[in-house]
C-alpha cells in the first residue's frame, strides 16, 4: 500500500510541483496524478510511459526549434542594432553579438584583444572577453583541418605558414576591421519543443577569437562582444549546424520597430500565410535579391531594371547588420522626387545638412505614399513611411522626418537594412535558395517549424531568457518541494 502511495506521488513530482513560489509570488499550480490512487501499476507501464518521456527529449535535442534573445532597436539615435546572446565554451560564458546577416562568420572578442573596447555605452550589458584556456573542450583550428579550407575556399579564413595557425582578417563596409585565429568550441543554445525550453544542447562549431580591432569596433558607446555572421558560407554556424543535422537550413527573423526593440530570432522557418517569397540570386557571396523595380502610391517609377542586376559586387542585398537602408545612385533621386511630388500640398520640403527632410504636423501614415520594392517572382514588400523616414527632431510644432533610405554614389549597390527589415518577419531558406517576407507584430508570437516533418513550435519574443530566468527559480522551489515529499514517504512508511 505504501510503495503504491509513494509511486504514485512521485510519477506526480515529475509531472509538476504543486505549489511554488516564484520572485516573492506564489503560485499554485494543480497536481495531477499519472494513475490512480490505490491502483497497483505494472512495471511493464512505467517502462512505457518513461520511453515515451525518454523519446520527448531525444526528439527536443534533435528537431526542436533553436531560439536566440533578441535586444536592441533599429533606431540609431537610440542603438542602431539588433544583437543577440550566444553561450560558448565548457563552462558556458555569455557574449552579447551584432545580428549580422551581411557576413558569415561568428567572432567575439578574446583575452589577448587589442584595441577591443572595455566598456559598452549600452545598457545591461557587460562585455566579456573569451579565453580558449579557460574552456575545457576549446582547441585551436589548424591549417590542415578541413574546416579550414573550408574558410579558405570563401575567404573567410587564411593560413600562416609559420604557426599552422587558421587565421582570418575582415573589413567591414563602415571601414572598421578586425583579425584574429579561429578555435572549436561548443555553442550551448536552447530548444523549443512542446511549448517548453530545453537549455542543455550544445553543438562543436568554429568561430573566430578576434586579438585586433579597428575603426568603429573600437568604439565604446555601442560596443558588442562580437558579430554573428548568419552568412550562407560553409564557415556560418547555421551552416555548420545544419551539416551536423543539429538545425535546419533555414533561418528566421522578426525585429521589432518600436522603442523597446527586441524581438524574434530562430534556427527554423517561421509558418505565417501572408509570406512571400522570392528566389535568391544563385553563387554569390551575399544575400542577394533581383529587385526589378519601385513603385510610389501604385506608380512605378521610371528607372531602368538594369540599376538593380546583380554583377561584379553590385546588386540588391539583404542585410541585418546595416542600421539604414540604401539605394544605388541611379534610382535614389526619381525615388526622392516621386516621394516629394505626392506629399507637396501637406508637408514642406526643407534640406538638413544635405538630407532631403520635412515638416510634418500630422501622422506621416496620413500623408506619404506607400512604397513597394518589386521582386522577381511577382512579388513586392511593401513600405510604410516609417521603413524610408527617419524622424530626426522637432521644429515649432513641426516633426521634422528625413530619409533614412540613403544614396550610394558609383557602386551600383540597394541595401536593405534594418530601417527596411523591422517589423517584418524574414525567413531565409537556405535549402530552398529563396527569401521570404510579411509585414508582422514582432512583438507577438509565431509558429515555426524546425524540420521536414511539419512538427510547428511557437515562439514568443524574449522566450528563452524569460525562460531560463524562470527555470533557475523553479529549480529552487522544487528541490524545497522535493524534500518536502521525502519528508512526506518517510512518513507514509511508518
Amino acid at each position: 500500500m505504501a510503495a503504491s502511495v509513494l509511486a504514485g506521488i512521485l510519477i506526480a513530482v515529475a509531472l509538476l510541483p504543486a505549489a511554488l513560489v516564484l520572485g516573492g509570488f506564489s503560485a499554485t499550480l494543480k497536481l495531477e496524478r499519472a494513475f490512480p490512487v490505490g491502483q497497483r501499476v505494472e512495471l511493464s507501464q512505467l517502462r512505457a510511459r518513461d520511453m515515451a518521456r525518454h523519446g520527448r527529449m531525444l526528439q527536443s535535442s534533435s528537431n526542436g526549434v533553436i531560439d536566440f534573445p533578441v535586444e536592441g532597436t533599429y533606431d540609431p539615435f537610440h542603438v542602431g542594432l539588433y544583437y543577440t546572446i550566444v553561450q560558448l565554451g565548457s563552462p558556458p560564458r555569455d557574449f552579447h553579438v551584432q545580428i549580422d546577416t551581411g557576413s558569415d562568420v561568428l567572432w567575439v572578442s578574446c583575452s589577448s584583444c587589442s584595441g577591443c573596447p572595455q566598456s559598452t555605452g549600452l545598457q545591461k550589458i557587460q562585455l566579456n572577453f573569451f579565453d580558449p584556456g579557460s574552456s575545457s573542450t576549446a582547441s585551436l583550428v589548424s591549417c590542415s583541418d578541413r574546416r579550414c579550407s573550408t574558410g579558405l575556399q570563401s575567404s573567410d579564413a587564411i593560413c600562416s605558414v609559420q604557426n599552422n595557425q587558421c587565421a582570418y582578417t575582415f573589413q567591414y563596409g563602415d571601414g572598421s576591421g578586425t583579425s584574429g585565429y579561429y578555435v572549436s568550441d561548443l555553442l550551448n543554445f536552447n530548444t523549443i519543443l512542446g511549448g517548453s525550453v530545453t537549455t542543455n544542447s550544445s553543438a562543436p562549431i568554429v568561430f573566430g577569437c578576434s586579438n585586433t580591432q579597428t575603426g568603429d569596433l573600437t568604439k565604446s558607446d555601442r560596443a558588442v562582444d562580437g558579430i554573428f555572421g548568419f552568412g550562407q558560407q560553409q564557415m556560418s554556424v547555421i551552416s555548420q549546424l545544419s551539416s551536423q543535422g543539429v538545425a535546419p537550413n533555414v533561418f528566421s527573423h522578426c525585429l521589432r520597430g518600436d522603442d523597446v526593440g527586441g524581438g524574434i530570432l530562430v534556427f527554423g522557418e517561421i509558418i505565417e500565410p501572408g509570406i512571400v517569397y522570392t528566389p535568391l540570386v544563385p553563387s554569390q557571396p551575399h544575400y542577394n535579391l533581383n529587385l526589378q523595380s519601385i513603385s510610389v502610391n501604385g506608380q512605378m517609377l521610371s528607372i531602368d531594371p538594369a540599376v538593380f542586376a546583380t554583377s561584379s559586387g553590385k546588386g540588391t542585398i539583404v542585410d541585418s547588420g546595416t542600421t539604414l537602408a540604401y539605394l544605388a545612385e541611379e534610382a535614389y533621386d526619381p525615388f526622392v522626387n516621386a516621394i516629394t511630388n505626392a506629399v507637396s500640398q501637406s508637408v514642406q520640403p526643407v534640406i538638413s545638412k544635405g538630407n532631403q527632410c520635412y515638416l510634418v504636423t500630422t501622422s506621416v501614415n496620413d500623408v506619404f505614399p506607400q512604397v513597394s520594392l518589386n521582386f522577381a517572382g511577382g512579388v513586392s514588400m511593401n513600405l510604410r513611411p516609417q521603413d524610408y523616414l527617419l524622424q530626426q527632431n522637432s521644429v515649432g510644432n513641426s516633426a521634422v522626418w528625413c530619409f533614412g533610405l540613403q544614396k550610394i554614389q558609383g557602386q551600383g549597390i540597394t541595401i536593405l537594412g534594418d530601417l527596411v527589415l523591422k517589423d517584418k518577419i524574414f525567413v531565409y531558406d537556405l535549402a530552398g535558395q529563396r527569401i521570404g517576407w510579411a509585414s508582422y507584430d514582432c512583438s507577438t508570437s509565431v509558429n515555426v517549424s524546425a524540420s521536414t516533418s511539419g512538427q510547428k513550435e511557437f515562439v514568443n519574443p524574449g522566450e528563452v531568457s524569460e525562460s531560463s530566468s524562470l527555470r533557475k527559480e523553479l529549480a529552487i522551489s522544487m528541490i524545497a518541494f522535493l524534500m518536502h515529499i521525502s519528508l512526506l514517504g518517510s512518513f507514509l512508511f511508518l
